[in-house]
């Protein structure tokens, strides 16, 4: 990498690149690394201003290439070693040792196989006469691997000198964060990764068209060590910066607090993740863009469907190959064909594929298919047609054919519809069952008048034939119940019949696994929601000139709500939260587009009146209120409390204690302005309140939060109020005194409970306590103004954010050192939604799923974008801020999750394949036809671990050659199983050649066993767009206690 003093060498900006001798580099490396002499011979050009968006046309090498003039293997740094293990080492530190081993060791191989790509394939093909690939095509096919190369000669020439010193420095973070931290490593990867389609649309083209071509690539792998071929080699920059992620993942995990290069390898992380989201949002819009340009060159250019698809107003939300199949009427299957269905944002596109050329080219590079529209719809036309669902559903004047592609549509006076609860070959044989089991029942009937007794012939006999039916209906319906799972039946429009009546047809496609059902359900519900005008657009970009974002990407406005039934009393709000409560009742699809199953608990009141709690259902699509009920103060705050974890690894005190807790179910927790805490059991509507106390004093209760010990309540006076968790049937002690802490002289405002402390907020000052024994660690002074109060404060990662009662910026502190690490003024972010408007304050905070929610006391939301992983939250990008919004302050922003639980995602071929899974399984699961969420939600998200980026890329363990870790194999006792070798992979277009070809699902990605259902709820005044259109009619007046609900695609 190129240090940043090195930058300024360079002369000014101008069309004509300036050039920079390799002095610079020197220096640089030797004043901030002591790393490496100069190398006097290698000369470097520094990118221009706009050399990410070099053109790939390859009309001049010298105007495409960034960086280098000489060739890069004239840099040849030193091998590095590591010296002997010296003794005395801890457990911990000879772990360090093999991880820098393995970075060493990988990046060597990556180094590699990048020289590999350019003296074994570019350099001969250039030089190679006849041309068997053109100068221009080999730039383009080329492209920027020679930058990526010196960037990784750099930066192995710095990891030398780290390698020798690291016995008495141990030290690596640092030099990540140097190394991959400048613009100029993210514009060499991006035009990498953005022209990585071209390149491998070329070498297709040219292994199809030019024999001599193809006859270089299989002489190329044939006399390689590994066999590793052209694409394996080009895929690996795709691979590399997820590779880091895994490797600095498991240095921080074996780096303990207060060691030098904790905070460094936290920051570097974060560095490498920002990036790695960059790179992979670029790849996934250049893959949208060059797969409705493939579907394009499939439609005639006069069509109206070509018109839709070349005005740039269309966004690909979703493409996979799918099994469409027609049934016979008595459900024998009659055929089945793959198609590419698209979603779009407006519309749905079914296409038959045809593949042509030589399949067994595959081997050297994926061959796409082609594709011939068969037919497209409006999205808002199209219906999921699910399970048990009847007639009532849809327009009952319209006549259903059963099956797209059957010979002839089913008569109007049968089965017009009605929608089989499976393959009608199953349904069918389930009815045969169930009248043969009335046949029987009537037989039984006519034995028990029976006088004699016969052989064969008796009560005992029937009743076993009785028995033998009920289990195989009862196989039947599982069988019925694991094909839909991954049966997608969708109704569609199509022509009216002669009378003019409207006629709908059904379509049946097979999903290949249970996930992807359960995607297509949910993003054509959200796909749906988006195209309503709240979210036409959603969002604004302000330092992109108000560039809209697509709706599908952002969370999506899917309701607005009354918090309280009774309109009558002025109710302001108090808090919110989310009680994850299992539903069985909820079909297949259901649970794909409802919100996050469970209930919303809302508290409010009324200034020197009562309060009120409104509880809402989520086990729709929207919210309905289900139950309310009076207090006698209105609410301040409230907190949700889950089951308390198993410690499977405790000692048996530990166990003891967890047998004494299993008893204890999820509770909430409600703090009053009269000093009231009141418990009541969460599991369901019955609002059974546990116990009541009275803070001391009794004073208002602001906050309330609890930790595996304590229930703690920060109160108006200052004090921190602590209640000792019990092993009792309700968690905690409320009838003994509490365990009472002088935070300041001011309120408590707000609390945080991390790991093993609890931070209290009084003032200006936060104040760190330990969880178990709540003496004071240290405190720091979060804001210089005296009159300014912390108000609120949420964590991610190792950071933690903070808000202040007045001003617009908001503040991150790392967990560990207290130190001040980023500012951010929100109100820049809104200047052009609010013009004119000078003072802004923020009111709400919330962190959920890599994005940042800041709610401001004009009803503006701000979205901002964190890293996901164990690194520092630090803000990473612009943001974007919502054109929905309240009238008046944001008075809380809250996340409702759910976790569905596994078996909804087991296929009928996995479940006939895992009989350990089947005998696992409680007694009875067997019959739920609906597998309901887990709720033990906090728990299932803490547990999750490495990294949590929406689009991956499919498995490339099919690749020649060494799997993609470099990482020691893991231990035989499964300790280390945290990640598998390539759950870094997250880029989408690395896909395997076999998916490519043969469109077969790569098995790696079938085994993801848990989705997570997520809902971002805020409270305030009224709603207000802030677009200039009305948005939908508000359902509430401005000054009326309003929710507003956003939904996220599921994550998967």
């Amino acid at each position: 990498m190129l240090p940043s003093s090195a930058w300024g060498k360079r002369k000014p900006r101008c069309r004509q690149l300036g050039w920079v001798r390799s002095d610079a580099w020197g220096m640089m490396w030797t004043r901030q690394e002591g790393l490496h002499r100069p190398h006097p011979h290698a000369v470097v050009r520094c990118p221009s201003s706009s050399s990410s968006s070099v053109s790939c046309s390859g009309d001049s090498e010298e105007e495409d290439m960034g960086l280098l003039e000489v060739s890069v293997t004239d840099i040849k740094p030193p091998a590095p070693e590591l010296g002997p293990m010296p003794d005395g080492l801890s457990p911990q530190q000879v772990v360090r040792r093999h991880i820098l081993g393995s970075i060493v060791q990988s990046e060597g191989s990556y180094v590699e196989s990048l020289k590999r790509i350019l003296q074994d394939y570019r350099n001969p093909l250039m030089e190679m006469e006849p041309k068997a690939l053109s100068v221009r095509k080999c730039q383009v096919v080329f492209f920027r691997v020679r930058e990526i190369l010196h960037c990784h000669s750099m930066f192995q020439i710095a990891l030398s000198s780290r390698v020798a010193e690291w016995d008495s420095t141990e030290k690596i973070g640092d030099l990540f964060v140097a190394s991959f931290s400048k613009s100029m490593v993210l514009d060499v990867y991006s035009d990498y990764v953005n022209n990585f389609t071209n390149a491998m649309s070329i070498i297709k083209k040219a292994c199809l068209t030019k024999p001599a071509f193809l006859e270089f690539l299989k002489r190329r792998q044939v006399c390689s060590t590994d066999r590793v071929t052209l694409y394996g080699l080009m895929v690996k920059p795709i691979q590399r910066f997820p590779q880091f992620i895994l490797l600095l993942q498991d240095m921080l995990k074996n780096t303990p607090r207060g060691h030098p290069d904790r905070l460094s390898l936290q920051l570097a992380l974060t560095e490498l993740e920002t990036l790695a989201e960059k790179l992979n949002e670029q790849k996934r819009l250049a893959d949208q863009v060059a797969e409705i340009q493939q579907l394009t060159k499939s439609v005639s250019d006069r069509s109206s469907l070509s018109k839709l698809l070349t005005s740039g107003q269309r966004q690909l939300l979703l493409c996979e190959t799918l099994t469409e199949t027609v049934y016979g009427d008595r459900g024998q299957l009659l055929k089945s064909k793959e198609r590419r269905v698209f979603l779009l944002n407006d519309m749905l596109v079914c296409a038959n594929i045809n593949f042509k050329g030589q399949l067994e080219i595959s081997s050297l590079v994926p061959l796409g298919p082609k594709y011939v529209v068969k037919w497209n719809t409006a999205l808002p036309q199209v219906q999921v047609v699910e399970v048990g669902q009847d007639g009532g559903a849809y327009d009952k004047d319209n006549v259903l054919i059963q099956h797209a592609g059957a010979k002839r549509a089913s008569p109007a006076g049968q089965a017009q519809n009605k929608v089989y609860l499976g393959p009608p070959r199953l349904f069918q044989e389930l009815q045969d069952l169930q009248k043969d089991l009335v046949v029987v029942e009537q037989i039984t009937l006519l034995i028990s008048t029976l006088h004699g007794t016969y052989q064969n012939l008796n009560m005992t006999v029937a009743q076993d034939w009785c028995l033998a039916l009920q289990r195989l209906m009862r196989v039947k319906e599982e069988e019925i119940h694991s094909a839909n799972k991954c049966r997608l039946r969708l109704l569609l429009p199509g022509k009216p019949d002669k009378s003019g009546r409207p006629i709908s047809f059904m379509v049946v496609f097979i999903t290949p696994n249970p996930l992807s059902k359960i995607s297509w359900v949910n993003r054509l519900h959200l796909a749906k929601i988006g195209l309503r005008e709240e979210n036409q657009p959603g969002w604004l970009c302000p330092d992109e000139d108000r560039k809209s974002r697509a709706p599908f990407w952002c969370p999506i406005l899917a309701c607005c709500v009354p918090a309280f039934s009774s309109r009558a009393l002025s109710l302001q709000l108090g808090a919110l939260v989310h009680s994850p409560v299992n539903c069985p009742l909820l079909g297949f699809s259901a649970v794909s587009t409802s919100l996050p199953q469970g209930y919303l608990w809302v508290g409010g009141g009324q200034e020197g009146a009562g309060g009120q709690v409104e509880i809402f259902s989520l086990n729709r699509p929207s919210p309905r209120t289900v139950k309310s009920f009076p207090l006698a103060a209105p609410v301040l705050c409230m907190e949700y409390i889950p089951e308390p974890e198993e410690d499977t690894e405790g000692t048996d005190e530990s166990r003891a204690t967890a047998d004494a807790l299993a008893t204890v179910h999820p509770t909430i927790c409600l703090g009053l302005q009269d000093g009231s805490i009141l418990l009541y059991g969460s599991v369901d509507t019955g609002t059974q309140c546990l116990a009541t106390c009275r803070s001391p004093g009794p004073q208002p209760v602001l906050c309330l939060r609890h930790s595996p010990f304590h229930l703690l309540a920060g109160l108006q006076d200052g004090t921190l109020a602590a209640y000792p968790r019990t092993s009792g049937g309700v968690p905690w002690d409320l009838e003994s005194p509490p365990v009472c802490l002088t935070v300041g002289p001011g309120p408590v405002r707000t609390l945080l409970s991390l790991e093993d402390t609890v931070w209290a907020s009084c003032g200006p000052r936060v104040t760190v306590l330990d969880a178990a024994t709540l003496q004071t660690q240290q405190s720091f002074e979060a804001h210089q103004d005296e009159a300014v109060s912390v108000t609120h404060m949420v964590k991610a990662g190792s950071g933690v954010w903070m808000a202040f009662s007045s001003g617009s910026s908001i503040r991150l502190f790392h967990t560990e050192t207290l130190e001040h690490l980023q500012e951010i003024n929100i109100a820049t972010r809104t200047t052009f939604l609010l013009p004119g408007q000078k003072h802004l304050c923020v009111t709400s905070l919330l962190i959920c799923q890599g994005l940042l929610w800041v709610g401001t006391d004009q009803g503006v939301i701000v979205l901002l974008p964190v890293p996901r992983l164990e690194g520092i939250p630090k803000i990473t990008g612009k943001g974007m801020v919502s054109l929905n919004g309240h009238c008046g302050p944001v008075a809380f922003l809250a996340v409702a999750t759910s976790i569905l639980a596994p078996d909804i995602l087991r296929s009928d071929q996995e479940e006939a394949e895992g009989p350990r899974a089947e005998e696992d399984k409680p007694d009875g699961q067997a019959q739920e036809p609906v597998p309901a969420p887990d709720s033990h939600v906090g728990r299932e998200l803490t547990r999750k671990k490495g990294i949590l980026l929406q689009y991956r890329l499919r498995s490339t363990a099919h690749l020649p050659g060494p799997l993609l870790s470099m990482r020691e194999p893991a231990p035989a006792d499964g300790s280390a199983l945290e990640h598998s070798e390539e759950d870094g992979s997250i880029y989408e277009m690395a896909d395997d050649p076999d998916v490519w070809v043969r469109s077969r699902p790569c098995a790696r990605d079938v085994h993801r066993k848990e989705i997570c259902s997520v809902a971002i709820i805020s409270g305030g005044q009224g709603y207000r767009h802030f677009g200039g259109g009305s948005g939908r009619p508000a359902p509430c007046g401005e000054t009326d206690s309003t929710l507003l609900i956003w939904q996220v695609p599921l994550t998967l």
